[in-house]
């Protein structure tokens, strides 16, 4: 199927901490035979995004476009491609296979890939490139009268796309501390993966479920989902859990990230103490991101001995996203509840700041060609 345009729109990051800028690129085009090209509906900006536009990322070779959770249409597949036809709606994972050892689209644009990469891993655009596209592509289950969508909001395609990274990682992080059902949850940071680890707790059948932020705002959004806000600005959240879960919770989870913390004026070192302070020995330990301390420093790590379950890492989205779509498309799970904005592309500068300063729990952006 050919492309009647040859030009898009996309965000893009020249290198400038606090500025994104909206381009005019090419359109990608099928370079290998396992490629699809996607139309984009939806694309999300991404804690990665932020961390991006704060400067987190050595500057090397600029532009590149921005955002790795996306969802649309295929509008051409290469020769290879089997799973997948023009036409059927997919999601783009946040971990898309690219021939360089699987890393994740926050690893490869550590590693400053720039306009050459965009085709593969930047998602805030019009088109997206995916290859290998039998393995790295979801898709979205047809609507039937049998099984309605039941979401909340207008647009139920917002619940899908939020499987390809948030919700994944939200509910992976409960898996990293060993989750069972029924357990006592205490979750660390109110930002969109804390919040969607405080969802998933909930879905999963948490006995109880705790939020620790200074964020009054996303703590009400907890709240309303049936958490117990902690605001560690007025209260101290080894004394009010310990008054709760006298024994300490079953599981602990570390979603602040290292940003988050600074801003919080946490210390990644104290985040973890807090957390030993209130899991019941025994229980277990997740950290969702990437921390100074990982692998074998933990193995070796005196928590290991009290915490049989002490896990730090990435969520591959991959191995999980599958049963979240299922989920959401069965009415069980409809995530979209933490969109805070719905914006054009050409706002994109406007609401990235707006993410930065904490004013907005998730935005997504919804192009015009949709």
């Amino acid at each position: 199927m050919g492309l009647n345009a040859t030009s898009m729109q996309a965000v893009t990051w020249g290198g400038y901490p606090l500025q994104v800028n909206v381009s005019t690129l090419p359109i990608p085009q099928i370079l290998d035979p396992t490629d699809v090209i996607v139309k984009v509906s939806l694309s999300a900006i991404s804690g990665a995004d932020i961390h991006t536009y704060n400067g987190a990322y050595e500057e090397k070779e600029v532009p590149w476009v921005m955002g790795h959770e996306a969802l649309g249409i295929i509008v051409e597949v290469g020769n290879s491609v089997t799973s997948f036809s023009v036409g059927d709606k997919v999601v783009v994972p946040d971990q898309a296979s690219n021939g360089l050892e699987d890393l994740s689209t926050a690893e490869l644009m550590g590693l400053g890939l720039g306009l050459d990469s965009y085709l593969t891993t930047g998602c805030q655009a019009e088109y997206v490139r995916v290859p290998f596209a039998n393995d790295n592509l979801f898709p979205i289950p047809q609507a039937t009268d049998e099984a309605p969508s039941k979401s909340t909001l207008a647009n139920p395609d917002l619940d899908y796309l939020l499987a390809s990274s948030i919700f994944a990682t939200g509910w992976g992080a409960l898996d990293l501390a060993g989750y069972q059902p029924g357990d006592s949850v205490a979750v660390f940071g109110a930002g969109p993966i804390g919040l969607m680890a405080v969802y998933s707790a909930m879905l999963r059948g948490a006995s109880r479920v705790f939020l620790v932020d200074g964020d009054r705002r996303r703590l009400s959004v907890a709240e309303g989902l049936g958490a117990m806000p902690i605001d560690l600005t007025h209260s101290d959240p080894i004394t009010k859990i310990l008054r709760q879960e006298s024994d300490g919770v079953l599981r602990s989870v570390d979603c602040v990230g290292t940003e988050a913390a600074h801003q919080l004026q946490l210390r990644d070192d104290k985040v973890l103490e807090n957390m030993t302070a209130i899991t019941k020995i025994g229980g277990g330990i997740g950290r969702v991101g990437t921390f100074k301390a990982t692998g074998d420093a933990l193995s070796t790590s005196p928590w290991h001995f009290l915490f049989p379950t002490f896990q730090s890492g990435a969520i591959d989205s991959t191995l999980v996203a599958p049963q979240l779509i299922e989920m959401i498309s069965q009415g069980k799970a409809k995530p979209s509840f933490i969109v805070s904005s719905i914006i054009s592309v050409d706002e994109a500068p406007q609401f990235y700041e707006r993410a930065s300063q904490h004013l907005e729990t998730k935005v997504v952006i919804k192009f015009s060609s949709a």
